[in-house]
């Protein structure tokens, strides 16, 4: 099914619907912004099979990731509605006055208060997770801001349906008109006409580094710039440290195997570097990953724009000087399906040649064979800003090497040991964002509930009488929310 891009005016119409609600919405209370999230996710699962069934012929997803990528989407919903109610995002600052200081003291308390209405992109990975009802559009809402949603075309119907779940959420919750608004746009201009709208106060984007640029560029040229947080290229290197691998190079090798190829390479955190000392340990990491690969087949990606991407991006890493072909799938692929690829070079080209750093999003990965720990160091300390980094290391490597260790730290939102960076955990304490160009925004994360914040700002209110605050910042604290209070920490 193909729909029509929005045009101009109709954008403008719904900015200004989308204006009007927010000025109704933002005075609403935690609970009832946290009822509708609530009733969003009863929604969503009321659609039942046919929604799976839309979005598995249009994204080429298994049923199964399908299945539970549902379930995580309801889990945000229902867990940042949680957070929302609780009240611990707004940081609550109460300073009460002190007339008898010279000069006196007045009477302050601070609070984060919504942005106004966010222009939402959906992602092309994440149908449901990252895409309409996902958690951008879930931490905005919570945030107390209407949500203008733009349909990824690559799976447009799938992103119709949900919002027809959003929608019929928000009638049942009383919410104003305007609260949610769904565009469909192929044209780069249906994006433009979203973020450089007047009314667009933020904007939430995952995808790649090309788009994300153009929208925090399109942003900051307004003549209000506005925030865009924005997920965008990350290659997630890993670095395999001499004592880990002289104890588990194969169990690791076949460990990373599995990564590599989880979801036909297709997440943000799919981790596309390896790093490793030259020596034998890692000749059989590298012949028992080689084997693992080979064994494994070829599948469909999400549509043909990323298949191509990635058939380009790959023959282009493979014919740089001083790349070698480790390992590919043993079965020929067929169109639109993504070869399992394993390629390797030196430290020393791989950091003479920014682009052997340039994501390739799939099932591909290389391997950076250095000299010694030195050169491992240079390879970390001249890698861009990333997601996630990984350390394969023994208590003992950790030790040895706390060099390399602050170094990697320094590059990454999520530092991760001994483990595999595919797989994001939606918990408060998860950070899914990095320097850039990771994300635009590295004080910012798009997973857990800390994310509502990247919709807020923080607003004072300075000798307002007890009855004229808002509930959040009364003295009597109604909403029973945790707050600083003079330094301390108190219900």
């Amino acid at each position: 099914m193909t729909y029509t891009d929005h045009t101009t005016e109709e954008i403008n119409d719904a900015m200004q619907q989308a204006w009007k609600a927010f000025h109704v919405y933002r005075n609403y209370s935690l609970k009832q912004r946290a009822d509708f999230m609530r009733a969003i996710a009863r929604e969503i699962e009321n659609l039942g099979d046919e929604l799976l069934r839309i979005a598995a012929e249009e994204t080429h997803l298994p049923e199964a990731r399908l299945r539970g990528e549902r379930v995580r989407t309801m889990f945000q919903l229902t867990s940042y509605a949680d957070a929302c109610e609780k009240g611990d995002w707004l940081e609550a600052r109460i300073d009460t006055a002190v007339p008898d200081k010279n000069p006196p003291k007045p009477d302050i308390r601070k609070m984060l208060v919504p942005l106004g209405p966010v222009v939402v992109f959906g992602a092309a990975n994440f149908p449901f997770a990252y895409s309409t009802a996902g958690g951008d559009t879930a931490s905005a809402l919570a945030a107390g801001c209407p949500v203008i949603v733009k349909a990824h075309p690559a799976h447009a119907q799938t992103s119709e349906l949900v919002a027809s779940a959003v929608l019929k959420a928000a009638g049942a919750c009383a919410m104003p008109a305007g609260i949610f608004t769904h565009i469909h746009g192929v044209s780069f201009e249906v994006g433009r006409a979203l973020v450089e709208h007047e009314h667009t106060k933020a904007v939430g984007f995952t995808g790649s580094f090309a788009g994300g640029k153009q929208l925090s560029d399109w942003a900051g040229q307004r003549k209000t710039p506005v925030p865009v947080f924005a997920e965008m290229s990350s290659v997630n290197p890993v670095f395999l440290l001499p004592g880990k691998m002289k104890e588990a190079a194969a169990e690791v090798a076949k460990q990373y195997a599995g990564s590599i190829t989880l979801g036909v390479g297709q997440f943000c955190t799919n981790p596309g570097i390896l790093v490793a000392i030259d020596n034998a340990d890692l000749q059989l990491f590298m012949e028992t990953l080689a084997a693992e690969i080979k064994n494994t087949a070829p599948a469909d990606m999400l549509h043909p724009g990323i298949f191509k991407n990635y058939v380009e991006r790959r023959a282009n890493a493979i014919a740089q000087e001083g790349v070698e072909m480790i390992a590919v799938s043993g079965t020929e692929p067929q169109l639109n399906q993504g070869a399992p690829t394993i390629t390797t070079t030196t430290a020393s080209t791989f950091i003479s040649n920014p682009l052997l750093q340039q994501e390739v999003f799939g099932p591909y990965s290389i391997i950076v064979r250095c000299a010694d720990m030195n050169e491992m160091l240079t390879v970390a300390q001249q890698l861009e800003g990333q997601l996630t980094a990984t350390l394969m290391a023994t208590i003992a490597d950790m030790q040895q090497y706390g060099e390399l260790a602050e170094a990697v730290k320094n590059i990454c939102g999520r530092i991760i040991l001994n483990g595999v960076p595919t797989g994001v955990e939606v918990c408060l304490s998860m950070q899914h964002g990095g320097p850039y160009p990771a994300t635009t925004d590295s004080r910012f994360g798009a997973v857990g509930a800390d994310a509502i914040k990247r919709f807020a700002r923080p607003q004072a209110f300075q000798n307002w009488s007890n009855e004229l605050l808002p509930d959040e910042l009364k003295n009597e604290n109604p909403l029973g929310i945790w707050r600083t209070v003079n330094g301390e920490l108190s219900r």
